[in-house]
């Protein structure tokens, strides 16, 4: 599945827009990672265990948006972008939505 941020993939047109797809996970952090986390906190720095738990949230989001272009019969996501949301307060939960417009492709000749 191609997925890009922008509007067009070179050497192809797009030939029909299906819609929007979209991904979404919602992730709160493992008990060492709050315990790690909190410490880090205090100190200050770079969080590793929340970098963590937010990378795997991103990763679950967009193989969640990838199936639901894939069931659709995309052959490409224009437009791809990522958003994310404190759920509950206090970092209890991380909400991370990815979406774009599945799209069907044509390789243009040149």
């Amino acid at each position: 599945m191609l997925i890009t941020t922008t509007f067009d993939v070179p050497g192809f047109r797009i030939t029909e827009q299906l819609g929007i797809v979209r991904g979404i996970t919602v992730r709160a952090p493992t008990l060492q990672q709050g315990f790690f986390g909190g410490l880090k906190s205090i100190v200050g720095g770079k969080i590793g265990a929340y970098v963590e738990m937010c990378e795997q949230a991103r990763v679950d989001a967009y193989n969640h948006l990838v199936q639901h272009a894939t069931e659709v019969g995309a052959d490409a996501v224009v437009g791809f972008r990522y958003d994310g949301s404190d759920i509950g307060g206090q970092g209890r939960a991380t909400e991370v939505l990815c979406y774009g417009t599945a799209v069907k492709l044509a390789r243009t000749t040149s």
